[in-house]
């Protein structure tokens, strides 16, 4: 039973983001339906949002991708129905935003974050290992008392 249930589950899985574009939602075009799906590969789900509206079955990617799909009935370019989104929503609607100064610390920041911690660990160990090297010489006046306390010991 527990493997049925686990074949089912994964059947599903594998089937919902296939199921996110409603039959009602298909453009009578060919060609400007494959621009709709191509561009909807591109959008964020704002609700998701680690999935593209093509494949999310929230409310807000079903209204977007129909606002696309109308924009693009309109005769809009593919780069105007982008612009139009990133004008609305901001580079968070695309999955790839653009490299610029408001998504450098995006783009950036976990490198930055790698060296900067990598950098602080070398120097960490740089310092351990200098405080913990080799031993102090004793001067001639230690030496001299270390011997004498272990002829006494004797």
């Amino acid at each position: 039973m527990t493997r049925l249930l686990a074949s089912l589950f994964m059947a599903l899985a594998l089937v919902m983001p296939a199921l996110a574009v409603q039959p009602d939602e298909v453009l009578d075009d060919p060609v400007l339906e494959q621009r709709a799906r191509a561009l909807s590969a591109e959008i964020r789900c704002l609700v998701c949002q680690n999935e593209s509206i093509d494949e999310s079955n929230a409310q807000l990617a079903r209204d977007l991708r129909i606002l696309v799909r109308e924009r693009l009935v309109a005769g809009d370019s593919d780069q105007d129905v982008l612009d139009f989104l990133v004008a609305r929503y901001g580079d968070f609607v695309l999955l790839r935003p653009p490299v610029n100064a408001q998504t450098a610390l995006l783009w950036f920041g976990p490198a930055a974050v790698l060296v900067l911690a990598t950098t602080f660990v070398l120097l960490r160990l740089r310092r351990r290992r200098t405080v913990t090297g080799a031993p102090a010489q004793l001067t001639d006046e230690e030496k001299k008392r270390v011997e004498a306390l272990l002829r006494d010991g004797d």
